[in-house]
């Protein structure tokens, strides 16, 4: 089939990162397919594009879904990205089309859900500890000491993808929560305080749509090292589905996804009645290599 690709300009930009597209369509002129690839400005993960192709079940194996790749890889090196990384579920035949064209696992996510129905009982924190909560922006006087705690996500598992290390200042801190409330959403922090240092060591958030009425989004727990292996993950994570419930009595779900290779923060999860909903491939392109430009079975 002869496709017609054509570049767009896409709106969806961000301060940190911008998007390419790329429209394919039949010689008849109607769409057949699209491609995306993210770019990101910050250093940590400015080698990094991330790659979204669609292609209409009916065009599928015509070679539309190749065309669009290899555009996207051309693009891709043109801005010195050194990896691709490309997202499927499990047992998609999507993933077939990525190994076909190189593409290796990364990394492997398991999502869960938690029917907000279900009865979670309060879990204190452990001696030496306190939780505290609050909505949107963190308030001034823990600003700092919230920051600080983010490294804790520094030694987070990524499988085989290099994120490198993704700096913190009180500025962006900020500035994450205040595009959480730009969108509506709600954004609900629970942190756990060492009572010696008065600092925070450690957090859960929460991000709940405008209405409250469909499923809201874990953005991430972390625990700093010397305080891990005590339960707080444990406690924040009851604290804050207890609080969402009553805060959101019309809320139905909660959403979370965790490296495979993550055992405490899934028994943390399978423990608060979080059930496995499936299992997603972060898969990779290692751009070092010059790759072939010749198409091969497409999508």
């Amino acid at each position: 089939m002869s496709i017609r690709l054509t570049p767009l300009t896409d709106p969806d930009f961000r301060p940190f990162s911008r998007r390419l597209a790329w429209l394919a369509a039949a010689p008849a002129g109607h769409p057949v397919g699209s491609a995306f690839l993210r770019l990101h400005s910050r250093d940590s993960i400015a080698h990094l594009a991330d790659l979204e192709i669609t292609v209409h079940p009916a065009e599928r194996r015509h070679g539309v879904g190749t065309q669009l790749l290899y555009a996207a890889i051309a693009a891709a090196r043109d801005h010195n990205v050194q990896v691709v990384v490309a997202e499927v579920d499990a047992g998609e035949p999507s993933y077939g089309f990525l190994a076909r064209h190189g593409f290796t696992v990364g990394l492997t996510l398991i999502h869960s859900r938690l029917d907000m129905k279900t009865t979670v009982a309060a879990v204190p924190p452990p001696p030496g500890y306190r939780l505290i909560t609050w909505t949107g922006v963190v308030p001034d006087e823990l600003l700092h000491t919230f920051t600080a705690a983010r490294t804790a996500m520094d030694d987070a598992p990524t499988g085989a993808i290099t994120y490198g290390t993704d700096p913190w200042d009180a500025d962006r801190t900020r500035h994450a929560a205040q595009l959480i409330h730009q969108r509506g959403e709600h954004l609900m922090t629970v942190a756990a305080v060492e009572h010696a240092s008065g600092r925070i060591v450690a957090f859960t958030e929460l991000v709940v749509p405008a209405d409250g009425r469909s499923d809201a989004q874990n953005y991430g727990t972390a625990v700093l090292p010397p305080h891990r292996g005590r339960g707080l993950a444990h406690s924040m994570k009851a604290e804050q589905i207890r609080w969402a419930q009553a805060f959101f009595p019309d809320l139905p779900g909660l959403l979370t996804d965790t490296v495979d290779t993550n055992t405490p923060m899934r028994r943390v999860n399978a423990a608060l009645g979080y059930e496995p909903t499936h299992t997603v491939l972060r898969c990779m392109l290692n751009l070092s290599p010059i790759q072939s430009a010749a198409p091969t079975r497409a999508q």
